[in-house]
């Protein structure tokens, strides 16, 4: 029993200790990062990747301030960081902001210190509603100043909530954050969320090791294959 004990322990403090200083798993709960990310989809997230806070450990206990070994993120990462209103909360965004930039949404369209971010139209994103009807919505190509592109959806075209807004002046030690499904993610843009101070950054995205449509339950082990999105297991996220 002794020894048991010591090596479930010893197990533990892996887990933890790997969790803590390379990767931790996260899954996806809402559709605010479409069509980069998918309801299902299970990532790893890569705390190296702009060093160490205290939200790095587990339940974030407040054992020292700051970060160690301390990256700057990059404008166009999808990085998981804790709810500035709600530290007990993790959402996952992309980076759009930087500290000393200014951000604004004009009749939809994105603009960074001033100039208006290009954007492309592609073919429309086909995906199933919550009713099970399928929905073709407009997707875009956004090219971010720094040259990153990604993809992104205007479900409302230019006339949803947060399509128009006052300019953000980012201060210093802070990022402005948004989803790539832009008329259906709560980000940086309202007040219920905020600009994110750099401290409550937990890591980038890197990479899906699972994803599932949702059809399956857990104990329906019969049914995984068919629920799994075989297309989006280990891609890198971009």
């Amino acid at each position: 029993m002794r020894e048991f004990i010591k090596t479930l322990v010893y197990a533990i403090l892996i887990a933890v200790g790997f969790r803590t200083i390379a990767y931790e798993p996260f899954n996806i709960p809402s559709g605010s990062m479409f069509p980069t990310l998918l309801v299902g989809d299970y990532l790893f997230v890569s705390k190296p990747s702009y060093g160490f806070s205290r939200h790095s450990l587990p339940f974030s206990p407040p054992l020292f301030e700051g970060r160690i070994l301390f990256t700057a993120p990059e404008r166009g990462d999808v990085a998981v960081f804790k709810k500035p209103t709600d530290e007990a909360t993790d959402y996952i965004k992309r980076v759009i902001g930087l500290p000393g930039d200014r951000v604004q949404m004009k009749q939809g369209r994105l603009y960074i210190n001033g100039e208006m971010v290009e954007r492309r139209r592609i073919e429309d994103y086909v995906m199933t509603d919550p009713y099970g009807r399928m929905a073709t919505i407009p997707q875009f190509i956004e090219t971010l100043p720094n040259g990153v592109e990604h993809r992104i959806l205007e479900a409302m075209g230019n006339r949803a909530q947060l399509d128009n807004t006052e300019e953000f002046q980012i201060p210093e030690d802070f990022y402005f954050m948004m989803g790539d499904n832009r008329d259906n993610s709560l980000d940086s843009r309202d007040s219920s969320v905020g600009m994110v101070p750099v401290d409550n950054f937990v890591g980038r995205a890197e990479i899906l090791f699972f994803s599932t449509d949702g059809s399956a339950r857990w104990y329906e082990i019969w049914n995984w294959p068919f629920a799994t999105r075989f297309s989006r297991l280990f891609k890198v996220i971009e």
